[in-house]
């Protein structure tokens, strides 16, 4: 019922999706860039931002704050929420994943603590059923933390590490290295060199099999064109059902860039020597070349069938097939290409980010100079 637009300069819009009304301009919602929003339930939301910090808003009352999150030291990126325990949990380009207990909010915070922490972290999400979080890198990599609990805090070392290896649907890799990090934008840990020690990478050959409480798996997920390249994936998102996850990957050059799937895929090795590869590349497709050095977020439909892209100066519709059959009916046994739907344009700038609505037939989209446009498509 709500539309909400976090903006570059400390604002967050908010709309009547149905009317395209303006509701309300939070003009000092923070006093940096505001970079996501998340609802919490039907009145609750939070929003994240470059000044460090976190905020809780109630829509019955938006003069002010529930309150302000303090923790990260750097930009913050990414909001997710467990449901089931209430559980707020952010992160940023501090490298770190944080745990909020909204379950013991007062005006001064939230109890919270540090999660997890790795280098050159861009976006972190959480399955729906929150039994796994993955994170993705500037510098290729991908991680994830299976059969996921969010009471623990995890430090360096003290979680089983599975063998890092590329997502591939043919080869039988074992390991892969990451090439040289590129910036993407991240005041600090850009001078950390490596994501992994080989000390903890060694660690992964005394694990085979089922995963512990947050085991972690470490991918380099297979871009087309990029073997022989470094890439860096940009933007995250997960299948609304669990089943896939949805990437935006560019090139170290940022002259190329993808939007690539990946199936989930359960249980031990196929053979008792190899490493657990859980993800398999099924379908891709290369996007335009426009608006080098921004990141575009791109997401699922509520019912998984569609992809909505920013392209160029537009959003794409994207299929697993012509018919927006579901996923689990279009798997092929190589990776194949994603079916064009239709294209909307719009605007005027480069588009940025995309979302469907949760519960009518609309999308949303928002340009670099800040238009906003609703569509209803029609097929």
């Amino acid at each position: 019922s709500v539309l909400t637009v976090a903006c570059e300069q400390t604002e967050v819009l908010l709309f009547d999706p149905i009317s395209s009304k303006h509701i309300k301009t939070l003009s000092e919602a923070h006093e940096d860039c505001v970079n996501n929003i998340r609802f919490l339930d039907n009145r609750l939301f939070a929003t994240c931002s470059d000044d460090t910090t976190i905020a809780l808003w109630d829509l019955r009352k938006l003069n002010t704050k529930v309150c302000t999150l303090h923790g990260h030291t750097s930009w913050v990126k990414n909001i997710e929420y467990d449901t089931n325990t209430r559980l707020l949990v952010t992160s940023g380009f501090d490298g770190n994943v944080i745990i909020w207990d909204t379950n013991r909010c007062t005006e001064d915070g939230c109890p919270h603590k540090k999660f997890f922490h790795t280098r050159f972290l861009m976006r972190m999400r959480l399955t729906p059923d929150c039994s796994k979080m993955l994170i993705s890198t500037s510098s290729g990599y991908l991680l994830i933390l299976h059969d996921l609990d969010l009471n623990k805090s995890l430090e360096v070392g003290s979680y089983p590490i599975l063998r890092a290896r590329r997502t591939t649907s043919s080869s039988e890799m074992t390991s892969s290295s990451s090439s040289a990090p590129r910036t993407v934008g991240s005041p600090c840990h850009q001078n950390d060199s490596g994501l992994l020690s080989e000390k903890q990478m060694s660690r992964s050959s005394q694990r085979e099999g089922g995963s512990p409480r947050n085991s972690l798996e470490v991918l380099t997920p297979e871009v087309p064109g990029e073997r022989d390249r470094g890439n860096c994936i940009t933007s995250l998102q997960l299948h609304p059902k669990g089943w896939a996850t949805l990437l935006r990957c560019s090139s170290n050059t940022d002259d190329q860039e993808w939007t690539c799937v990946y199936e989930f895929q359960e249980g031990a090795p196929v053979r008792p020597v190899s490493p657990r590869c859980s993800l398999r590349l099924t379908h891709c497709i290369e996007e335009a070349n426009v608006g080098r050095g921004y990141i575009k977020e791109l997401c699922f439909s509520p019912d998984g069938r569609m992809i909505s892209s920013p392209h160029g100066f537009g959003i794409r519709l994207l299929g697993f097939d012509a018919y927006c059959s579901e996923l689990v009916d279009c798997l092929p046994k190589e990776a194949g290409p994603l079916k064009e739907i239709r294209s909307l344009y719009s605007h005027n700038d480069v588009v940025l980010t995309t979302k469907f609505s949760p519960t009518h037939c609309q999308i949303a989209s928002g340009c670099l100079s800040g238009r906003v446009s609703l569509y209803q498509p029609k097929f």
